[in-house]
C-alpha cells in the first residue's frame, strides 16, 4: 500500500521527482551535442593496433579477441587506451541531457520518450540518501520507513473478514491492487472509518486473528489519516 506522494507539496521527494534531467529516445538525430554516447573501439582496429602483441593486449585488458568490439573506457591500461582513442567511434545511449535546452524542446523530447525512459533527479541520488530523506519526510507514513508498506500475501484473510463486516474497502485491497486504481482523499476517509470497525471485529475473531492483523489494520489507519488530511491519493501495489 502506498500514497500518490507527488499529489502533496510537502514530500521531499516532489522536486527532484518532478524534475526530469534526462530522456531516452529513439534517435538523438538533431541532439548529438546533449547526448550520451559510449566510445566503441573495432576489434579488428585493436589488432591492427597491437598486432605484435595482440595476446598480451587481450590478456591485460580481459578481452575477448571473438568480440567485434569493445567499449574503450573497459580497458584497464591507460596507455592502451590513449593508443586506440583516435579509433574510438562514437555510439549513442538514446539519453538526452535536458538541462540546456529550451522549455518547448524538452517538452517535446519528454513526450517522445514517455514515461518510463525518462530520468530525474530523484533517480541521481544514492540510495542511502534517499533513506534518510525519506525518513525526515512528513509524508512518511511508515514510522519513517517511508510512504510504502506492507498489507499482507494475497492469501491474506484480512480481506475476508472486512467482507463480512460490510468494510468494502478493504474487503477489496487485492481488486485494486490488481487494477492500480488511485484512491481518493474521500476514499481515505472511508478507509479511516473501516480501520475503527475491524479493530474491533478483530477481537471477535479470537486473538490469533487479532495478533496477525491489528498491525496492518494500524498502518491502514495511518496512510488513510494522512492522505485525508493532507487531500493525497493512495493505492495498492
Amino acid at each position: 500500500m502506498a500514497i500518490c506522494e507527488l499529489d502533496c507539496k510537502d514530500s521531499l521527494c516532489k522536486i527532484g521527482k518532478e524534475t526530469v534531467i534526462k530522456a531516452r529516445i529513439p534517435s538523438v538525430s538533431g541532439y548529438e551535442q546533449y547526448a550520451d554516447y559510449d566510445e566503441v573501439v573495432a576489434m579488428s582496429d585493436a589488432k591492427k593496433v597491437f598486432s605484435a602483441d595482440l595476446e598480451q593486449f587481450l590478456k591485460k585488458n580481459r578481452l575477448d579477441g571473438e568480440k567485434e568490439s569493445f567499449l574503450l573506457s573497459k580497458l584497464k591500461n591507460p596507455d592502451d587506451a590513449e593508443k586506440l582513442q583516435p579509433y574510438a567511434k562514437k555510439s549513442y545511449t538514446g539519453w538526452v541531457n535536458l538541462g540546456e535546452l529550451s522549455a518547448d524542446v524538452k517538452a517535446k523530447i519528454i513526450a517522445e520518450a514517455g514515461p518510463d525512459n525518462l530520468m530525474t533527479e530523484w533517480d541521481t541520488i544514492p540510495l542511502t540518501e534517499t533513506n534518510e530523506i525519506c525518513s525526515k519526510c512528513p509524508m512518511s507514513w511508515d514510522k519513517g520507513r517511508g510512504c510504502i508498506g506492507a498489507f499482507g500475501p494475497d492469501s491474506s484473510l484480512l480481506p475476508s473478514i472486512a467482507e463480512k463486516n460490510g468494510c468494502t474497502l478493504v474487503a477489496n485491497v487485492m481488486k485494486y491492487a490488481e487494477s492500480g486504481e488511485k484512491l481518493t482523499p474521500q476514499d481515505a476517509e472511508k478507509l479511516s472509518a473501516e480501520c475503527k470497525i475491524l479493530r474491533e471485529k478483530l477481537v471477535d475473531e479470537g486473538k490469533a486473528m487479532a495478533r496477525r492483523y491489528s498491525g496492518v489494520v494500524d498502518r491502514l489507519e495511518t496512510m488513510a489519516d494522512l492522505c485525508a488530511k493532507t487531500g493525497t491519493r493512495f493505492y495498492f501495489i
